[in-house]
């Protein structure tokens, strides 16, 4: 099965009430543990690169790794960039065979960002098949590769901006800030992690059928920051967002919910441990191979107790 566009898994995860993961990937064993897991629950699937991914594996590489496997996974898959800064890197994911782009003009003045956007919608959508393109409003918290944002740089999605925003973009669909951040450092000690359903509630009735992603949705899953604990890490405590509201979210307006730094935690973690049982192995199978296990393990979860996206490949 070729690539997919997010248009028409958006519009059945809208009508189903449920969303789509977008998972980061970087290398091989990533990309094997995430579609090992979608083909074992029957689930669609995004697999996203943000541009440090990008220069980290090179797009030919990432590419060929997506291609094998689209070769031995009979799913519907979208490749996505994450976070495109300029309309020059949208352009060169767009030209190289991504099927969905995101371009983040958030940091920008309202009416700056609207320009960028729509300059890339046009680009995306000029193409044969067309390529989707997902903007973002509001800032979130957090570090991502290059992108760090302060507490004090971060806002909320203005629900009166959205109608406005959408309609003179043409985007397909809108990141928003309602309480994720990037990154495992969600929340302070003590502090209760808090979804703003109120202002996702608000910006559902204004674009009624419209397309709403999450960032930041990792939920920083204690048994891994557990292991890289104990096996010689030294990460302080952290809270992500519960699973039970990004389920909550899911089964709203919200059809793409990005998952990473979950990802990490699995994979380092299980490392971690192996190489602390296994002091004087070096073979790379040995510990990628766990760790390629671990990550399917955490993405069925997230499919299925998260997103419910099950069995609607």
């Amino acid at each position: 099965m070729p690539l997919v566009s997010t248009k028409d898994m958006f519009a059945k995860a809208y009508e189903g009430g449920y969303a789509i993961g977008a998972f980061n990937v970087n290398n091989m064993e990533i990309i094997q543990g995430i579609t090992k897991a979608a083909s074992e629950v029957n689930s669609p699937l995004i697999l996203q690169v943000s541009a440090g991914a990008r220069k980290y594996a090179s797009h030919t590489y990432l590419m060929k790794l997506v291609e094998a496997a689209l070769e031995e996974n009979d799913l519907p898959i979208a490749l996505h960039l994450d976070h495109g800064d300029s309309f020059e890197l949208c352009k060169s994911v767009i030209d190289g065979g991504f099927t969905s782009v995101m371009i983040d003009g958030s940091h920008l003045p309202y009416e700056e960002n609207i320009a960028l956007t729509a300059k890339v919608v046009e680009y995306a959508h000029s193409r044969n098949p067309v390529v989707t393109v997902e903007a973002e409003l509001g800032r979130l918290e957090g570090v991502e590769d290059d992108i760090v944002v302060s507490a004090e740089e971060a806002s909320y999605t203005k629900p009166e901006q959205v109608e406005d925003f959408v309609k003179r973009t043409g985007c397909d669909s809108l990141a928003i800030a309602i309480g994720t951040s990037h990154g495992a450092y969600k929340f302070k000690p003590g502090q209760k992690p808090q979804l703003r359903f109120d202002i996702l509630e608000d910006i559902e009735k204004r674009l009624p059928g419209f397309p709403i992603v999450l960032h930041g949705a990792s939920s920083v899953i204690p048994e891994f920051v557990q292991k890289i604990n104990q096996y010689g890490g030294d990460m302080p405590d952290a809270i992500g967002i519960p699973e039970e509201m990004l389920r909550q979210a899911a089964s709203m307006a919200v059809c793409k919910i990005n998952i990473d730094s979950d990802l990490r935690l699995a994979m380092t973690g299980t490392i971690r441990e192996y190489f602390h049982n296994n002091p004087g192995h070096f073979d790379p199978r040995q510990y990628l191979g766990p760790a390629r296990e671990a990550i399917a393990a955490m993405v069925k979860r997230k499919i299925v107790n998260v997103l419910g996206s099950d069995n609607k490949a």
